[in-house]
């Protein structure tokens, strides 16, 4: 166990996750002490402690042209972001110095790292100029700097075919799977549980449809995006159903991509296959997560390993020219040879593009960390074993990295890669991380992101921050979401296309 104790709440986000990145598998207990002599202070299971004061920033805030404490010579207050970056940099090297590495995402904490790359980008930077500044600024190594910006300037390119301004993009969310993913957190169920209720709350979807289609009538809808979940648990009639009430709302004459996650094998079928191909569905995802029978029987997947391959081959035959194949690195018991495995029969496929997860443990989900390996001090290296394996043979397959995010709780401080062949990218997944473009999202957990002409107060801010972009949530729970499907298209009708 390792105990953290801050002077402040503002500091106590990013010191728990710079702490969490250099100790992924130790329980952190973290608190509050208004009266504590240091702005943080940190003692690991063994004893070692970290005191971070004064003394130990005044250099840092110095060089930054800020004061060294909350009041500088002229008695005015310290921007907290200062002084919070002060202290992220301080404990990142004392962490350094105590463990002997460094990480490849130094401190950022956030999910996005690209954002920062695509910023400088649209400020007239090159990637020179970059390089070495989010390196000294972040503690980012060359190699995910050089990444960062790899990306950001095919995102840039890509978004260029978007009106941000009139455009959005249209998200679907199906909560039901054939079975429920030990490492899964997403708001789903499994669909024996759920039967007597699809019906229902297709009912209530296409409801939420109908209402985010009056409201955009007037505006470009750019991207459709059918998640989950598994959409392909729906029955084709269902399917079929819910893809003509897009098509006979939504217009598609500015429409660049239509994409549906086919996901699990055990869920597809020809006639499903059929009817999205029929309403010109334009990119599918048939997601194997591994090609070991081990794994898949380990993290509760019903199917066997071949029938993602005869669910692909199937897909192809139909006519989809535009397949992603989603992996996972660090699953319970892989190794990197098991992972090499995997990629040697993806390669053989030749999908269009590879997403490549790296597993995060979240609360919501079944797997714990002590799940993945008999020593978890292992995960990261293997991880990284893993992730070099699967940008190598994207490589092979002629793709290229085109988005990029990370999440919570990803052992060893990784991140997420989406590879494409050219002219295959998945704008949605660029979209979604960018918070360029508003997406509309309906269905049970869909989180709304609508980007603002002019910054409001942002809700619930004690300090009334401002923001461009308003997030609005429907509700988790199935039921819920049937029940209260008014309030939900009445939250949208607040904020949309002010």
């Amino acid at each position: 166990m390792i105990r953290v104790i801050c002077k402040s709440e503002a500091y106590t986000y990013n010191v728990y996750h710079i702490v969490k990145a250099f100790f992924p598998s130790e329980e952190i207990i973290s608190r509050m002490e208004e009266e504590a002599s240091c702005y943080i202070e940190v003692e690991t299971a063994k004893g070692e402690r970290i005191l971070i004061g004064r003394e130990q920033m005044e250099s840092i805030l110095r060089e930054r042209a800020e004061g060294i404490s909350q009041q500088n010579a002229g008695g005015d207050p310290v921007k907290v972001k200062e002084l919070k970056y002060g202290i992220d940099i301080c404990l990142y090297h004392e962490l350094e110095k105590l463990t002997g590495r460094s990480l490849d995402w130094g401190i950022l904490t956030g999910v996005r790292p690209t954002k920062i790359a695509m910023q400088k980008a649209e400020e007239g930077w090159e990637e020179e100029r970059f390089v070495p500044w989010f390196q000294a600024e972040c503690k980012v190594s060359e190699r995910k700097a050089r990444l960062s910006w790899e990306i950001a300037k095919r995102e840039k390119a890509l978004l260029g075919k978007l009106d941000y301004e009139e455009g959005y993009s249209l998200y679907v969310g199906i909560p039901f799977c054939p079975s429920v993913c030990t490492y899964c957190s997403f708001s789903s169920g499994a669909l024996d549980d759920w039967a007597d209720r699809v019906e229902d709350y297709l009912g209530a979807l296409k409801k939420e449809l109908v209402f985010i289609a009056r409201q955009s009538k007037d505006r470009k809808l750019n991207t459709i995006y059918i998640g989950g979940g598994t959409p392909t648990t729906l029955t084709s009639g269902q399917l079929e159903g819910l893809l003509s009430c897009i098509d006979e709302h939504f217009p598609r004459e500015h429409l660049l991509e239509y994409t549906v996650e086919a996901g699990r094998p055990d869920s597809i079928t020809e006639e499903k296959l059929r009817v999205l191909k029929n309403h010109k569905v334009t990119r599918i995802s048939i997601n194997p997560q591994s090609m070991q029978q081990k794994t898949l029987d380990a993290i509760g997947r019903r199917h066997r390993a071949e029938e993602i391959v005869d669910a692909y081959r199937l897909a192809r035959e139909i006519g989809f020219d535009n397949i992603n194949m989603d992996l996972i690195a660090g699953l319970p018991g892989e190794s990197i040879a098991d992972m090499e495995d995997t990629l040697r029969q993806i390669r053989s496929l030749a999908p269009d593009s590879l997403t490549v997860h790296s597993l995060a443990i979240k609360r919501a989900a079944k797997m714990e960390l002590a799940d993945l390996a008999s020593d978890p001090a292992e995960v990261p290296q293997t991880l990284e074993g893993m992730i070099q394996a699967a940008a190598g043979a994207a490589g092979q397959m002629d793709m290229y990295p085109y988005y990029l995010y990370r999440q919570k709780n990803i052992a060893g401080n990784f991140e997420n890669v989406g590879y494409a062949k050219v002219d295959k990218a998945g704008i949605y997944n660029i979209l979604i991380m960018e918070e360029k473009q508003s997406i509309i999202a309906c269905g049970a957990g869909a989180t709304t992101k609508i980007v603002l002409k002019e910054p409001v107060p942002m809700p619930g801010s004690k300090k009334k921050k401002m923001t461009y972009l308003m997030r609005i949530e429907n509700v988790k729970a199935i039921d819920a979401y049937i029940a209260r499907i008014d309030e939900m298209t009445a939250r949208k009708g607040e904020w949309l296309w002010r």
